[in-house]
């Protein structure tokens, strides 16, 4: 089965009020993210939700209770990236095969809700 494999803060948990600690997911998930998570499910992919908050139990427990709490059903909560077919992350850069542009593009990257 093919995977898909979402960055939790800032794509599934708004994070509108920023890092709070590890197990404090305070604000209400992004508009729609549920709804799209599930379209992408019953299209026949696996989701995956990955979290550096994933790193100890603590982490880990939370983002689950998170997802149970707003009934965002997904396949699977990891720690680490698993091999997938695109990665949905609000901190990410597409590379486009141009290398040069990096720095340009680093230096004014800006998050999606900024």
């Amino acid at each position: 089965m093919k995977t898909v494999v979402f960055d939790f803060d800032g794509v599934i948990h708004s994070y509108a009020s920023g890092w709070q600690g590890m197990d404090i997911c305070a604000d209400p998930p992004v508009d729609g993210i549920n709804d799209a998570i599930q379209a992408i499910r019953r299209a026949g992919y696996r989701v995956v939700v990955v979290s550096t908050r994933c790193a100890d139990d603590t982490g880990l427990n939370a983002v689950i209770a998170y997802l149970h709490n707003h009934r965002i059903m997904v396949d699977e909560v990891a720690a680490h990236k698993p091999p997938a077919i695109v990665y949905i992350d609000d901190r990410a850069i597409c590379f486009d095969g141009n290398p040069e542009t990096l720095l340009e593009k680093v230096e004014s990257f800006k998050p999606w809700n900024k």
